[in-house]
């Protein structure tokens, strides 16, 4: 163990330590990798044109899903010097790379270019040191440190989350379902998504996937159980769903001047999808079922009908949200035919 006076401190409930490391454990225990290629970067996935990427992903990607135990790293410990203060030892489990580099990569470079002529001198680097972290931050800091500079936008980390790099069912069934969505071609939203920030398509994947995961980390598919039966065939359920969507605002979906397809109108869609699915099986029906979703959702085009989409219309004169418009769908489905309004 290597033992370093620091201070503990905390904000916006996130633990880290400030703390002074010689020259010599930052240039053992401090490792990155930078994913660059300079110019002649790889083409970002998902691109209609060859733009230039400095982050090579498919190698990113192979190599984080190579070894799901690289990223459940040994905690740090700190020892107060005496009860309830802040200031106290830090001590750092003495394994090359324990620690990842968020900033600074350049100035560890020219570190480790001079180690040889620090050693014997009284050489200190000031650091933040970041502890038991959530792992959706983890997430971020490791692609953000691969990325260098590359600015990266949410959609980017959903694709790199899940599977890729920790284990989160939920994460994971929202971006297949997303993937989905966009790459079938049987699907009203080809080509649609945005997968990685990117593309001719209208919609950003990050939020889609958000109200993805919100429900697929509930229990709002009829408990436990059937909400994980349901993971498993989501992408079915949803292409079939958003393909009678498509047909029961047939006006809305193919115009120009509607607001069907923006992120607010999809995650509404997504958001009452439960009671949908409660619908289907009080009718004992599949809950893929094409043709059974028709008649389910069918109320919607008597009740609210394509001019509620209408831009500069119903749209903007309701002040639309992903809320309001979700209840509207919600209570046309409870009053298929308007009674007790």
């Amino acid at each position: 163990m290597i033992n370093v006076a620091a201070i503990q401190m905390q904000q916006f409930g996130v633990q880290f330590y400030q703390a002074s490391l010689t020259a010599e454990d930052i240039d053992k225990l401090v490792r990155f990798e930078v994913l660059s290629y300079g110019e002649t970067g790889q083409p970002v996935r998902g691109a209609t044109k060859k733009t230039p990427s400095k982050v090579n992903w498919d190698l990113l990607e192979r190599r984080i899903a190579a070894s799901e135990k690289e990223y459940q790293r040994q905690k740090l410990t700190f020892e107060p010097i005496e009860p309830g203060s802040v200031v106290g030892r830090l001590k750092v489990p003495e394994r090359e790379g324990i620690l990842r580099a968020i900033d600074g990569q350049h100035r560890l470079l020219a570190l480790h270019a001079d180690i040889d002529n620090m050693r014997g001198h009284d050489f200190t680097v000031p650091a933040i040191v970041f502890d038991r972290l959530p792992e959706d931050h983890i997430v971020q800091m490791f692609v953000t440190i691969n990325a260098k500079h590359t600015r990266l936008n949410p959609s980017h980390l959903v694709s790199l989350s899940g599977r890729q790099l920790y284990r989160d069912e939920a994460l994971a069934a929202a971006h297949d379902v997303a993937r989905a969505l966009n790459d079938r071609e049987d699907s009203p939203l080809h080509g649609e998504i945005k997968l990685l920030g990117v593309g001719r398509g209208r919609v950003a994947q990050a939020p889609l996937a958000q109200e993805l995961k919100k429900l697929f980390a509930s229990d709002a598919f009829g408990g436990p159980r059937k909400s994980a039966d349901f993971r498993e065939d989501a992408k079915k359920f949803f292409a079939n769903y958003f393909k009678q969507v498509s047909l029961v605002f047939g006006a809305a979906w193919g115009g120009r001047k509607y607001s069907i397809k923006s992120a607010a109108a999809l995650r509404a869609f997504i958001r009452v999808s439960p009671d949908v699915v409660r619908r289907l099986d009080q009718e004992h029906a599949d809950r893929s079922d094409y043709r059974a979703i028709g008649r389910v959702i069918a109320p919607w085009g008597r009740r609210i009908g394509d001019q509620r989409f209408e831009t500069e219309g119903a749209w903007k004169r309701q002040g639309t949200t992903v809320d309001t418009l979700a209840r509207e769908l919600k209570l046309a489905l409870e009053y298929p035919e308007g009674a007790g309004v």
